[in-house]
């Protein structure tokens, strides 16, 4: 390892005992928030590390969707395979799958791509299901909390926010195990394949949620695409009620989130997200 990297002296320690004298090739590392992502090589072979700061807490996600639910895609190479995890440290290796991220590239439009998106999502919530009757009301208590948060939301928008969530009620809810980031940012394609990566946000959810992302971009102007992807994945699990609420939740926590961080382009978003709500429902 060598200088520069935001690793803990834990984590670089970690490191070289689990893969010694690697080194460093790529910083994948977004910048926005305290997670360090390093493309790494040791004795010919490719890996990626990830290693959070004392504030994170996406690499336990990750590493606890590695062992519980990843393995019908590692089977057939669709997501890294994890070869070392720590999650007191914050440390996990996973190796290097090839292939190039969709987003950003002429896949992004390729219907065939989101077909095969549907298909691994399917999987992925078909492996297990709970009954659960404190999702939507800890949802909604969440979803209030970011409006406390220092943004840019208009008051008046502000207060019909408010009073939308304050009423929505708290039914009982199927979760599965979702992604949490499903969009081609976080899709590889290799010689036509699609395979996944970067389960930080990896929790049990309603199915529902896994689509808020294409939902507020890709879809938006995109019917074909996502023609393509309910029919790889099966069926639409958007129930109108709850598709309601969770648009809402999304909308607030992306334009409140990327505030704070910074992300002008993502804040934008979030606003238009909740403007596309607004038009929807309140019109």
């Amino acid at each position: 390892m060598g200088p520069g990297h935001t690793l803990s002296t834990r984590q670089r320690d970690l490191l070289d005992g689990w893969l010694p004298g690697a080194k460093i090739v790529r910083d994948h590392s977004w910048g926005l928030v305290g997670t360090t992502v390093l493309e790494l090589v040791h004795h010919g072979r490719r890996y990626i590390v990830k290693a959070g700061d004392e504030q994170d807490h996406h690499l336990a996600r990750e590493s606890r969707a590695h062992r519980d639910w990843l393995a019908p895609w590692t089977s057939r190479g669709r997501a890294p395979v994890l070869e070392y995890a720590d999650e007191e440290a914050k440390l996990l290796v996973t190796r290097h799958l090839p292939g190039e991220l969709v987003q950003g590239r002429d896949e992004e439009r390729d219907p065939e791509i989101y077909r095969q998106a549907g298909e691994l999502l399917a999987v992925l919530h078909g492996q297990s299901s709970v009954e659960d009757e404190r999702f939507e009301a800890e949802a909604r208590d969440k979803a209030l909390s970011w409006l406390a948060r220092p943004h840019r939301i208009t008051p008046e928008v502000v207060r019909r926010l408010r009073a939308e969530m304050e009423s929505w009620p708290a039914p009982v809810v199927t979760l599965v195990p979702t992604h949490g980031d499903w969009q081609p940012r976080n899709w590889l394609v290799h010689e036509g394949v699609v395979a996944v990566i970067d389960f930080g946000r990896a929790a049990p959810r309603p199915a529902l949620t896994d689509l808020a992302r294409l939902a507020a971009q890709q879809f938006r102007n995109g019917p074909a695409l996502e023609a393509a992807f309910l029919d790889g994945y099966g069926h639409d699990p958007r129930e109108s009620a709850a598709w309601r609420r969770n648009r809402f939740r999304e909308a607030v926590a992306t334009a409140v989130w990327a505030h704070q961080v910074g992300d002008e382009r993502f804040e934008r978003q979030g606003h238009r997200m909740i403007a596309d709500a607004v038009t929807d429902y309140w019109n």
